[in-house]
């Protein structure tokens, strides 16, 4: 199969296209024939070798990077029960032991394979289970959003941030949504968001304080920034606040407030909710470009440049 792969961590000159032998399935597994494959912001800190300092992991090379995508299921182990061969399906593996999704096959954990809904196109369940599952940890499972609470939603144009706003629209909170330039902004309100700001250049204190005078219920902020300690005088005493481990700088704490750091951890039950939620039709994904596998030098440098939503990788040649 066709792999980009890393013979060693590093830069984005380490990513190279080979030829790797196709994974094995142990009984409870899936062998997905991929057609896209997500790029995740994380995925850089992986490739440098971050994951693997601080998890110990002693990883093994070639290194296939990506922990999201879509395809056909190809093979299956003898226990998985609810998944056919061709059937059309979406699957999530951070860190997967066999290796990533940047290649033309993955095998992994039939608890975090599910079929492909009607209502979402085989590109957009690529690339929507990590930053939706992470979206759906930190306003269900860490803050504890509720219908009609008042919420600020720091990057609201990014991965995480265009889930988070759409999941957070569907509880029946009350948004203020900080994206970023013009685009990101009507990015934003083509999700249904009414209150959606530039957060490099607008007066967000000001603008936050008229939106929500008592100060916001709660805040989720899925990027770093500088503005991002002067928004949390916003939010109101006992208030709760998230970040997703990774954001740099991270929010300062404040004594008013409950800040909390989280990190997705894609398990079973996360996956079946967030599941459940794509299956409602109630979330897409924008994907802001897609690129072909000889390209990942590319897609990694545009990880550090402006994009909304997400970047993906077109896998399959059909």
């Amino acid at each position: 199969m066709k792999a980009i792969v890393l013979d060693s961590f590093g830069s984005v000159d380490e990513l190279k296209v080979r030829e790797l032998s196709i994974p094995t399935v142990e009984e409870n597994e899936v062998l997905i024939k991929l057609d896209y494959a997500g790029i995740g912001s994380w995925d850089a800190f992986e490739r440098e070798g971050g994951y693997d300092e601080m998890l110990v992991m002693n990883s093994n090379f070639p290194y296939i990077l990506g922990s999201e995508g879509s395809g056909t299921v190809y093979g299956k182990g003898d226990k998985v029960r609810d998944l056919e061969v061709g059937d059309t399906v979406y699957a999530t593996g951070f860190l997967n032991p066999k290796g990533g999704f940047y290649a033309d096959y993955v095998a992994v954990g039939a608890e975090k394979v599910f079929k492909v809904p009607q209502s979402t196109s085989m590109e957009q369940a690529g690339v929507i289970s990590g930053v939706g599952s992470t979206a759906l940890r930190g306003l269900e499972d860490i803050i504890n959003l509720q219908a009609n609470e008042s919420i600020l939603i720091f990057g609201a144009s990014g991965g995480i941030g265009h889930l988070a706003v759409q999941i957070a629209k569907n509880i029946g909170a009350n948004i203020f949504a900080v994206a970023s330039d013009e685009d990101g902004v009507e990015m934003v309100k083509s999700l249904g968001i009414d209150s959606v700001v530039d957060g490099r250049k607008d007066d967000l204190v000001a603008l936050a304080r008229d939106f929500a005078p008592e100060g916001f219920d709660a805040a989720l902020i899925t990027a770093g920034a500088k503005s991002v300690d002067a928004l949390l005088e916003c939010v109101r005493k006992g208030g709760r606040v998230a970040y997703p481990n990774g954001i740099d700088p991270i929010p300062d704490d404040k004594p008013h407030i409950e800040l909390k750091g989280y990190n997705g951890d894609p398990n079973s039950d996360l996956l079946q909710r967030f599941n459940r939620w794509l299956n409602s039709g109630q979330l897409s994904a924008n994907i802001d470009k897609v690129y072909q596998m000889e390209e990942a030098i590319q897609a990694h440098k545009a990880l550090d440049e402006h994009y909304l939503g997400k970047l993906c990788f077109k896998v399959s040649d059909d």
